[in-house]
């Protein structure tokens, strides 16, 4: 690390933000977050690894990055595999949550950060200065019924009490995309602020293409191994035109295009921007950043949860009664059946306008970093 980058500017807060190890929607959902406190002229510092840590170098070359372990969790190759394999990685979790709290009180003392903005890591609190947790998950699902829902809750919330505020990545009443997870009853036991969509994409004129597919793989392995497997041996027999993206941002492996075919391990958020926008449907994983990118552009969908994940599970099903996405499960997908049932699906996906509540929002917390954290 440059000494020069440790000496503070005065009157700039440096703010550390660090995203989930999950898969990039946790990575891509900070993006706008990262835009809007460089565009009230902050010292942002990121911290992550592998995928989340070449995603937003290839976004933000310029800022300073640090390097934080992530969870590490491994999903298995069925859903009933996958309840047993988190509940067996449980203290695995534990433990990284402690050593990740452990490397904040460090890094703060050594970089002397004003605040901390963390999607999903629940590790990053401190006591002497103001830390946000993001989530759209403040209900977690369990396919063991509602007296474990409730029990996820209660440990949930009191993880995220250690922390200054709840920002929630959706609308506040209607039009809201994740339905119980982010509007449960009870909320947690601190400020909770509805920061509107994040999303890196923007709206713009572009001409969609006839035929034309993005297909946008992502999520933890083996799973997305196993939908690209599935999605390889179908696109060679399909008419038209894709593009697919298989959410490798810092892999060097190759699968070969064609004049018709073009395989990506990752883009950009410019380039993906377009190709979303060119594109007549958009399949993807049920995966929330990426529904909160097709509905900022309002795009067509074919969702496929990942078997066991009950959260995409539940917006899957959530989102296709109300005519938002199609959905359809991961050992039923067929290409050309998925397509044909989407082209007969009555799609209406909802005008959603943020009214700046993130700018709002990150201005109100910029207001309270010279302030003590409550602790």
């Amino acid at each position: 690390m440059d000494q020069s980058l440790k000496e503070k500017t005065i009157g700039k807060p440096r703010i550390l933000v660090a995203p989930l190890d999950w898969g990039l929607g946790h990575a891509t959902r900070c993006v706008p977050i990262i835009r809007e406190l460089l565009a009230k002229d902050c010292d942002v510092w990121l911290a992550g690894e592998g995928a989340q840590e070449h995603l937003l170098k290839t976004e933000f070359p310029q800022l300073p990055f640090l390097q934080l372990d992530g969870y590490r969790i491994r999903y298995s190759r069925s859903a009933i595999g996958l309840l047993l394999g988190m509940f067996r990685q449980t203290h695995k979790i534990f433990r990284a949550i402690r050593k990740e709290h452990a490397w904040l009180l460090s890094m703060v003392n050594e970089y002397n950060f004003d605040a901390v903005i963390a999607d999903n890591r629940y590790g990053l609190y401190h006591k002497k200065i103001p830390c946000i947790f993001i989530t759209h998950q403040l209900s977690i699902k369990s396919p063991l019924g509602k007296w474990t829902e409730r029990i996820l809750q209660k440990r949930n919330y009191k993880f995220i009490s250690r922390f200054n505020a709840c920002w929630i990545p959706d609308k506040e009443k209607e039009n809201n995309l994740a339905g119980e997870l982010s509007h449960p009853e009870k909320k947690p036991p601190v400020p909770v602020q509805y920061v509107g969509l994040l999303s890196r994409f923007h709206k713009k004129e572009a001409e969609e293409i006839k035929g034309h597919l993005l297909i946008v793989l992502s999520g933890p392995e083996p799973q997305r191994s196993i939908l690209e497997n599935k999605i390889v041996n179908e696109i060679s027999h399909y008419n038209g035109s894709a593009t697919i993206v298989r959410g490798l941002p810092a892999s060097s492996s190759i699968i070969p295009s064609t004049n018709m075919i073009r395989f990506y391990n990752h883009l950009p958020a410019d380039e993906l921007n377009n190709e979303m926008l060119k594109a007549g449907y958009v399949i993807s994983r049920s995966g929330y950043s990426s529904i909160m990118d097709m509905v900022t552009l309002q795009k067509k969908s074919i969702l496929i949860p990942t078997p066991g994940q009950t959260e995409q599970e539940y917006l899957g099903k959530y989102l296709m009664k109300r005519g938002i996405a199609y959905g359809v499960k991961q050992e039923n997908f067929s290409l050309t059946d998925a397509l044909n049932a989407a082209s007969d699906y009555s799609y209406n996906i909802p005008a959603i306008y943020n009214n700046n509540s993130l700018r709002n929002i990150i201005a109100g917390f910029l207001h309270q970093v010279d302030k003590p954290a409550l602790g």
